[in-house]
């Protein structure tokens, strides 16, 4: 008899720890934005696609990431930021990159003309981390950009076809927040 008090004691015990436990939400990997929002915009940090003097691979990276937006089908792209609830921000990683240009030009503008010297030359540098950046914000109300809400770099995070660093988000909003 007296075990079979001991076992209820602890049963009863045990009950109410068991039900607390169950009943303890998971702390979720992305906010909850990521469940309600509906239209989504992909840019640089330098700019958007259309930006003159966006870095090539900055402007590949957008593209990679709308393309895989697009293959996902949960939200829709939008082509205007003031439009999107999330902004999607991209940097391709890069050690140093530079462009250089010039041209020298010598010569009689008309015959009988004296010749004329013409010079132009270009030059732009940038240096940042190697690795490839995702990085997602709000959009306040004012327009202005948020802090980050998601953040992620990764060597070749960027690339086709799989482009990992946008899995990493896509499979955690999945996870937190199935369809």
């Amino acid at each position: 008899m007296r075990r079979s008090t001991v076992a209820l004691v602890m049963v009863l015990v045990l009950m109410p720890v068991l039900a607390f436990a169950q009943t303890k939400k998971k702390k979720k990997s992305v906010p909850a934005v990521f469940s309600n929002a509906h239209y989504v915009y992909v840019q640089a940090e330098d700019g958007d696609a259309y930006t003159p003097g966006l870095l090539n691979e900055d402007r590949a990276a957008i593209e990679n990431v709308q393309g895989a937006i697009r293959e996902w089908n949960r939200y829709a792209l939008t082509m205007s930021v003031n439009e999107a609830e999330l902004v999607f921000v991209v940097r391709k990683g890069r050690v140093a990159s530079g462009r250089v240009g010039g041209s020298v030009g010598v010569g009689a503008p008309y015959p009988g003309q004296p010749p004329t010297t013409r010079t132009a030359g270009m030059g732009e540098a940038e240096v940042g981390p190697p690795d490839d950046l995702l990085e997602v914000k709000m959009r306040n109300a004012d327009g202005s950009l948020s802090a980050p809400i998601w953040i992620r770099t990764q060597s070749e995070g960027l690339d086709r076809p799989r482009v990992p660093l946008f899995q990493m988000l896509r499979d955690a909003v999945e996870r937190d927040y199935p369809m």
